[in-house]
């Protein structure tokens, strides 16, 4: 089968591989239609992300099932593969928290992931999606489940302020599911294009990030957000992600951060009382949730995709992930 491999640092290779064995009884075959890239194939491509080599790349897709497993999706089914590597017995996973597993990996990363035609995967990995999903919004799914869990880390309520900062891919898919439960939502970016756009998909107000503050205190009356969504994985980002939360405020860390050296404005930490949020990955809960949204019509997943390419464009795909005009870039498979 084709697939597309990261055999060095900085290599990107297309080679032919074995299709996948089925492992049991309990393994599906996927046959992969849509992959996505995340900002974390991009860290393993660069070699920032270290893995074993050569490892075939990827972990957000969406495919249809060849070979069926003893339960679960049939052959033909359009799915939804879970990227998470979980053992299952853990004290993590016994709690339901299998995307803390203290076994687990990821697709793509600590095994061979999705780039490829072909995947073997647990059937309870696989979430069925409906056909009202559209072939381009389905790629966007699994980036989806993991907002969708960032989201839950924090309740919010209807009347809510919510300050998402960074209007990327996750930042986009924020404002609409913070829309979505009625809460009024600031986006921040320096991006003009950005900032329309998250004004199609509901945001009430928008800012760059020197005006944030303006524009905050301006619709709380002073009081700061409930809520900030930091989507950008900067420690700048961070440091006013606590400054524009209101006292009593949550901060949800959506943007990997791993480390800085300016420090964080900790006095407001401890004023304000603030609550810091983690999320990491997504439960399967989380993507059934995300895949009921897209199926009713509640979020324009479509307006995120810039680009679509072939699996044997993958190169080019990359390059065009570092552009500054380009959200969500997909590969086609079969």
């Amino acid at each position: 089968m084709k697939c597309v491999q990261v055999t060095a640092p900085g290599r990107l290779a297309h080679a032919d591989a074995s299709e996948p064995d089925r492992p049991g009884p309990t393994h599906a075959v996927v046959r992969i239609s849509t992959v996505g890239i995340c900002g974390t194939d991009v860290k393993i491509l660069s070699g920032s992300i270290p893995v074993s080599y050569p490892r075939i790349m990827g972990h957000e897709t969406v495919g249809v099932v060849e070979v069926a497993a003893d339960s679960g999706p049939r052959a033909g089914s359009r799915v939804l593969i879970d990227p998470a590597i979980v053992c299952g017995a853990c004290a993590l996973c016994r709690r339901g928290r299998g995307n803390l597993c203290l076994e687990g990996g990821l697709l793509g990363r600590d095994a061979d992931g999705v780039f490829a035609e072909y995947v073997a995967a647990p059937a309870h990995r696989l979430l069925e999606v409906p056909d009202s999903i559209s072939p381009t919004a389905a790629g966007l799914l699994q980036v989806l489940g993991t907002c969708v869990h960032g989201q839950r880390s924090s309740p919010v309520f209807p009347g809510d302020v919510a300050v998402v900062l960074g209007l990327g891919v996750s930042g986009l898919l924020f404002t609409q599911l913070l829309r979505q439960a009625g809460v009024t939502v600031i986006g921040v970016t320096r991006s003009e294009w950005k900032q329309d756009l998250a004004r199609q998909l509901g945001a009430t107000a928008v800012a760059a990030p020197s005006d944030a503050d303006a524009v905050v205190r301006e619709l709380t009356g002073g009081l700061g957000a409930d809520l900030v969504v930091e989507a950008v994985g900067t420690e700048s980002t961070l440091a006013q992600a606590i400054e524009l939360a209101a006292t009593g405020g949550e901060v949800v860390v959506f943007g990997t951060l791993t480390g800085g050296d300016r420090g964080l404005p900790y006095y407001q930490l401890y004023f304000k009382e603030l609550t810091l949020r983690n999320p990491r990955a997504a439960t399967v809960d989380d993507y059934g949730r995300g895949i009921e949204l897209a199926a009713s019509g509640a979020l324009d997943l479509e307006a995120i995709v810039t680009d679509r390419f072939g699996l044997s464009e993958a190169s080019a795909a990359f390059e065009r992930v570092k552009s500054a005009d380009s959200l969500k870039v997909l590969m086609s498979v079969a």
